[in-house]
């Protein structure tokens, strides 16, 4: 599949983020300027465009929460030294040092952005409840809220999965707040692990049944959608699906969702319900393109995305925090080492296209030596379409909803099929033989693609604590519980 078009950012009519530093010190709007902001169809597309836009933040998943501060967590950049001033936040992360005040901080800011946006989540829904008709028909109010409510359960699973209890884990429990009010002066109800659970998987069950039908992924194909002006689209704003929360995407998203919660038999049929499905012409709704992608350098596989963020800055957010095609050497990238990189792929690096220059810089020459540099969101100035296949961070990829499908299946021939093709498609490697047996254990392959496939994506971090690693790759330390709960990271007057 090919993306035509990227999406176009709508003006952002009177919905501003805060920047505090406790998400209940947003300033509320006066209750006239939001009933004017809701009162027509437009305000609603401001304001969930908005949304968007601040998940792309670079406190979000803009950058935090994908390259720099999750990836630290889970100990993929490499630091000589302790730092001093710039990248401390990530030296003390890596060490799992959260008493450190640059370290408490960063946890902080991604807790304060993560709550801003559902705060301004939950005003969309609320006013899209209550007044319908504020939208030209019924299939473009579903549409809106299935959107909402499914970033609603996005940002709260990546807020159990960074604050909460290890699942399944015999240490710490953590109450969460899932927040489903909209007014300021209102408190969220705080969850336990069960019950957090529960309204996540409702928020994603509302979310479905929304887009059931009404997503126009049902009439059209990704394809198509990125070019909405050929289409007959009433409303223009429904194009361009996979820059938003789809119906294919929330599927997805049950997945990974189902997985963190140890459900593996949802996770299974949520991830096959994906691979299964088929757009209007009866084709599949989206493969893995890996291979294809590359090829064409396009690192961040924007063709298999079943949800992507558009940013247009990323280029520079990676250039400075993650070293890009820098020849040079400096204390603000995060890098790691080339060996470090042949950890990664031992086995399969002929052919395997993760391995090599088109992804790593491992040029980045200090005064010790050289350095590698991931190249996922680095392009060349003159590369053409960059607003189309580079400016993206992805969010939901077909290759991890093949891997939740490999580990969750109780077929073994079935493993065995779906990660051929998922080598084959995504990586460019023909397996000669199975890759698991009925003795083997999957689960430590599967992390081991998971630090391949989604380097500077966030979702290693998260890998490691559902499986309750107690040893990281390139860790001296062992893990524990007290290592994957960031909760205690942060200052709230209402953590009990």
């Amino acid at each position: 599949m090919k993306i035509y078009k990227s999406i176009l950012c709508c003006a952002i009519a009177g919905l501003l983020f805060s920047s505090c530093n406790d998400w209940l010190d947003v300033q509320p709007e006066t209750e006239s300027k939001e009933e004017n902001l809701f009162s027509e169809y437009r305000g609603f597309r401001s304001a969930l465009t908005g949304c968007y836009m601040a998940m792309a933040d670079d406190d979000a998943y803009g950058m935090r929460l994908t390259m720099t501060n999750i990836e630290s967590l889970a100990g993929v950049w490499y630091f000589a030294s302790e730092p001093y001033g710039t990248n401390a936040d990530n030296y003390y992360l890596t060490l799992h040092d959260y008493n450190n005040d640059d370290a408490r901080e960063a946890v902080q800011t991604i807790y304060s952005k993560m709550y801003n946006i559902i705060v301004q989540l939950n005003k969309i829904i609320r006013n899209a409840e209550s007044n319908p008709g504020a939208f030209p028909n019924e299939q473009t109010q579903a549409v809106i809220l299935g959107e909402a409510y499914a970033l609603r359960a996005y940002c709260h699973l990546d807020i159990l999965r960074l604050f909460g209890e290890v699942p399944g884990g015999t240490g710490e429990k953590v109450n969460l707040p899932y927040s489903e009010v909209a007014a300021f002066d209102e408190r969220p109800e705080y969850c336990d692990f069960a019950t957090y659970s529960e309204k996540l998987i409702a928020d994603l069950t509302k979310a479905e049944e929304l887009l059931k039908d009404n997503d126009p992924v049902f009439e059209y194909t990704f394809e198509d959608l990125n070019q909405p002006a050929y289409l007959d689209l009433e409303d223009t704003y429904l194009g361009y699906r996979q820059s938003r929360m789809n119906y294919w995407a929330v599927k997805a998203l049950q997945a990974r969702a189902y997985l963190y919660l140890g459900k593996t038999t949802e996770a299974y049929q949520a991830a096959m319900a994906v691979i299964n499905g088929k757009d209007v012409n009866g084709e599949p709704v989206m493969t893995i393109s890996g291979s294809s992608d590359r090829a064409e350098g396009y690192k961040a596989c924007p063709n298999e995305c079943l949800f992507y963020l558009s940013k247009p800055d990323v280029k520079t957010v990676a250039e400075v925090l993650i070293g890009g095609a820098s020849s040079e050497y400096s204390a603000s990238y995060l890098c790691t080492l080339p060996e470090r990189i042949d950890d990664m792929f031992p086995e399969n690096r002929a052919d395997d296209n993760r391995y090599g220059t088109l992804m790593w810089n491992k040029q980045v020459q200090s005064n010790s030596g050289f350095y590698a540099a991931t190249l996922k969101y680095y392009f060349l100035d003159d590369a053409e379409n960059k607003t189309l296949y580079y400016q993206i961070v992805p969010m939901l990829r077909m290759s991890e909803v093949y891997l939740i499908a490999i580990e969750t299946t109780p077929d073994l021939a079935e493993a065995n099929r779906l990660y051929a093709e998922y080598m084959l498609q995504g990586c460019n490697v023909g397996l000669l033989e199975d890759a698991f047996d009925a003795g083997s254990d999957r689960s430590e392959m599967l992390i081991a693609e998971y630090r391949r496939e989604f380097i500077a994506e966030g979702q290693l971090f998260y890998t490691y604590k559902r499986n309750q690693a107690t040893r990281i790759l390139w860790s001296e330390e062992e893990m524990a519980d007290e290592d994957y709960i960031l909760w205690n990271c942060v200052n709230t007057e209402f953590n009990p």
